[in-house]
């Protein structure tokens, strides 16, 4: 259906005419044995309960659960998902070698109006014979999410792609990431440099500095995620897409008052 030569359609352009993500085209999900794949199952439940949970406790809940496996299994595992005691981010507490150092501009910031503040990060997503990774962009003051991407790898490219999507709906004054390498990247920082918005950075070990995205994907895993047992990419891109526009235009946000975050962020 979609063909890679003798065509002089891009492949991102004969996915977007055929409404599909480049992600269903270039992507199949990455793989580990169905017995780990339980197991990464279990680990990501419970670590949205319990943040705090390194490998050696995770290690010690699943043996509680009757699982009988040893630390250096789980830790692989964990790190595999991007998962770390305290620091629900992805895999990306290695920053980009030699990157610039930002700073954290939100420390008693008021945040007051749409495209004061964007942030965005990584999470880990099951499917029933692999998994994938998700990147998003949030609003911080209407929780609007502006955009999503799938990778089956945490190569910056997705993040990238998810950034130049957002932009298209605005420009934030300040965009707020983790000090991971898909964001500390000089291609990433450099497209919010160029277009000049300022780049804020949580600190390392600080959980709660990207909260609000944090809270987003709590959201989607249990409303979302968790209900689903997704066969191929297709199958989640597709769910996600009809999940996103009703978390946008339909769900009633307690911390927005009950509105809908497209009605805060565009006044709709």
């Amino acid at each position: 259906m979609i063909e890679s030569a003798h065509t002089d359609l891009s492949i991102r352009r004969q996915c977007q005419l055929l409404g599909l993500n480049r992600a269903t085209y270039y992507y199949t999900p990455a793989q580990e044995s169905a017995e780990n794949l339980a197991l990464m199952r279990l680990i990501d439940v419970q670590y949205l309960k319990t943040p705090f949970y390194g490998y050696p406790r995770m290690t010690a809940y699943l043996r509680q659960q009757g699982f009988p496996v040893n630390p250096k299994r789980i830790a692989r595992l964990m790190q595999l998902m991007g998962l770390q005691a305290l620091l629900p981010k992805p895999r990306t507490t290695l920053a980009a070698p030699g990157h610039k150092v930002y700073p954290y501009l939100l420390r008693g910031l008021t945040i007051e109006r749409p495209n004061q503040v964007w942030s965005t990060d990584i999470t880990y997503i099951p499917l029933r014979h692999g998994f994938m990774y998700l990147v998003a962009v949030i609003d911080w003051y209407s929780r609007y999410v502006l955009s999503w991407e799938l990778s089956n790898t945490l190569d910056g490219q997705f993040c990238l792609a998810a950034l130049e999507q957002a932009l298209t709906y605005g420009t934030p004054e300040i965009f707020n990431t983790d000090q991971g390498v898909q964001f500390t990247a000089q291609a990433f920082t450099g497209r919010l440099e160029q277009a000049q918005i300022r780049v804020s950075m949580d600190g390392r070990g600080r959980a709660l500095d990207n909260v609000f995205i944090e809270r987003l994907w709590r959201t989607v895993k249990y409303e979302e995620v968790y209900l689903h047992d997704y066969a191929t990419v297709l199958d989640l891109e597709r769910s996600l897409e009809r999940y996103f526009q009703f978390y946008n235009h339909e769900r009633l946000h307690q911390s927005l008052n009950y509105a809908t975050p497209v009605k805060v962020h565009y006044g709709a």
